[in-house]
């Protein structure tokens, strides 16, 4: 069925750039000193990207960026912010085209209910009792009620807000959505389905 949402895609702006599209997502980046910190990606094109971070790297410093749902990324720094820097992506043509097909998914996967379709399997755990930790590193348990490749509902007693940042297990993930008895959680890359069982066993 077709959808009626407007698809959001990376396009060239008159000046030969692409044009970036607003994101969500944490990373880790390291500086050629092989210091590593975390950050967080609000915008991105497959050319260049935006980050929010404490940690202001020089202009022109190479950095290599592992970011949630995109992988490793390399790069230059080409400006520096209060909270952040923007760098440009060094890789193929093919790698950039790769990188737009991405990022259309993640600008248009909530509009398109993504989380909730069926495109990976379902996998029944064998035990489906897990620690949850809790943004504030709290960890309780909960029951998983239905898990695959992407994701997992499970039954809790409490419900983080949405957007959370959590971990089942040792895998993270966002809460997405908010169910009666407990909430579901979208995994911050996509799993392979034999470290899911042996996860869960």
């Amino acid at each position: 069925m077709q959808n009626s949402a407007r698809s959001e895609v990376p396009r060239l702006s008159p000046d030969g750039r692409f044009q970036h599209v607003a994101v969500d997502l944490l990373g880790r980046f390291m500086l050629e000193d092989q210091r590593e910190f975390p950050c967080r990606v609000e915008s991105m094109s497959p050319g260049d990207l935006a980050v929010a971070t404490p940690v202001t790297p020089r202009e022109g410093e190479r950095i290599i960026l592992y970011v949630d749902h995109v992988g490793r990324i390399e790069g230059a720094v080409n400006g520096v912010f209060q909270g952040g820097y923007s760098m440009d992506i060094a890789g193929t043509e093919r790698r950039r085209e790769k990188l737009a097909a991405q990022l259309t998914w993640l600008a248009n996967r909530h509009e398109l209910d993504l989380p909730e379709d069926r495109r990976h399997e379902r996998i029944q755990p064998g035990n489906p009792m897990s620690p949850l930790t809790l943004p504030d590193e709290k960890i309780v348990q909960v029951r998983i009620i239905d898990l695959s490749l992407s994701g997992a509902a499970v039954r809790a007693a409490g419900k983080p807000a949405i957007g959370s940042r959590v971990a089942l297990a040792n895998i993270r993930g966002r809460v997405v959505r908010h169910l009666e008895d407990g909430f579901a959680i979208e995994f911050a890359a996509v799993q392979q389905r034999d470290t899911l069982e042996a996860t869960f066993r």
